[in-house]
């Protein structure tokens, strides 16, 4: 289950983790009201379950009242890349001096518990990785082990908080852990963890976390009531609740080509390459869903998002797009292999592959000798492939 960035400030806030003030509301009248009590700058957050909001138009400062209605009202009726916006969240605006990003998250291949962390926070963990994969920790959690202060405090050192920021960053880790641990959470995410405040007044500087991600395990519902003050009215897509079940980011859209990739930007920069594509070839076909297999993705990872994909009946081809930065490339070509043999063949797949062991996976894929798997050079050419071939099953079924 994931859960929307109110909510995820909920459980944070449960562990005394700062944040700042802020009301969620779901009409203009209630955003005056929330707006009012907050104060003047406040941040107007649409509340979907997708990330790049503010690219979308979905995060907007106001700085009055009449403001905060006019922005609530374009927002509010949004749709974005496929998620109805639910409401809007009205947050204190707060004066950013820098910006981390953390998060702890299940790594089903060491099966303990990982850290993702890097001093430039604020943008995709993915895209800070590609361009300085030197920047991004990736540390662990023993799943026996005691994750006491000490060593919170050491990792916060090896995650490069500035020294006068580790001993707040250290007890935010620990409150992190047992949000993670006490919710069943497969997912914490906080980006950006900013320290605000006057930069010309230390008293007033602290860490506060802006935004956050939670997702929760769905079979650990019991344990806590269902997580009935969690549950979405709006039905759930069949595809996207399967996608639950094993973890991954997926939004599933009108169109014809499956997109996979690692990593939020990568994934959105995917669906635009093929809109783009069948634009100009005169076919029209559009993006079929969003799916992010996230960092350190495993090979069944990779065999499952992809068996999710080709299971919709819209797709006619599937374009794979990954940059090996934490995800190896070897992983994800093993894994394409292994979804194409339990379906037994499958619809055109894809794949563009850059970055850690990229020339190794594309050999793996070469070798296997499939003609329903393409390799592309550039995102640009995978993009046109995939919906040129998407064109053609269309064209063809039209014949028939």
């Amino acid at each position: 289950m994931d859960l929307y960035e109110y909510q995820a400030r909920q459980l944070l806030e449960e562990q005394d983790i700062p944040t700042p003030s802020a009301i969620f509301a779901q009409n203009s009248h209630e955003v005056a009201e929330a707006a009012d009590a907050i104060g003047y700058p406040c941040v107007i957050k649409a509340q979907v379950k997708i990330g790049h909001r503010g690219q979308a138009g979905g995060v907007m400062i106001a700085h009055n009242r009449d403001e905060a209605i006019v922005e609530s009202e374009s927002i509010l009726p949004m749709t974005i890349h496929g998620h109805k916006v639910s409401g809007v969240l009205v947050a204190e605006a707060k004066n950013i001096l820098h910006e981390y990003y953390v998060s702890i998250s299940v790594d089903r291949t060491s099966r303990d518990f990982d850290v993702l962390a890097t001093a430039n926070g604020g943008t995709e963990v993915e895209e800070i990785a590609k361009e300085h994969p030197e920047s991004v920790k990736r540390l662990h959690i023993d799943a026996l082990g005691d994750f006491d202060l000490a060593a919170a405090t050491e990792m916060a050192r090896s995650i490069g908080f500035y020294h006068a920021d580790v001993d707040q960053a250290a007890q935010i880790l620990l409150k992190m852990w047992r949000v993670f641990k006490d919710n069943d959470a497969t997912l914490v995410e906080i980006n950006p963890l900013a320290k605000i405040g006057d930069p010309d007044d230390e008293s007033t500087k602290q860490l506060s976390a802006l935004d956050a991600k939670i997702s929760l395990d769905d079979n650990a519902a019991f344990r806590h009531g269902g997580w009935e003050r969690f549950v979405d009215s709006v039905v759930p897509d069949p595809f996207e609740q399967r996608a639950r079940e094993h973890g991954l980011h997926y939004v599933h859209l009108h169109g014809e080509v499956g997109v996979i990739g690692n990593g939020a930007g990568l994934v959105m920069s995917s669906l635009d390459a093929v809109s783009g594509a069948g634009e100009e070839q005169g076919s029209n076909v559009k993006p079929a869903n969003f799916l992010d297999i996230g960092g350190g993705a495993s090979a069944a990872v990779m065999a499952e998002s992809l068996q999710i994909v080709l299971s919709d009946p819209q797709v006619e081809s599937v374009f794979i797009n990954v940059y090996g930065g934490i995800t190896s490339c070897v992983e994800v070509a093993n894994g394409i292999l292994e979804a194409v043999a339990k379906l037994g063949g499958s619809k055109p797949i894809v794949v563009r592959f850059d970055g850690n062991a990229a020339a190794e996976g594309l050999h793996i894929l070469a070798s296997a000798n499939k003609p329903n798997i393409h390799v592309s050079e550039t995102m640009e050419d995978a993009a046109a492939k995939a919906a040129q071939l998407a064109g053609e099953a269309i064209q063809s079924k039209e014949v028939l």
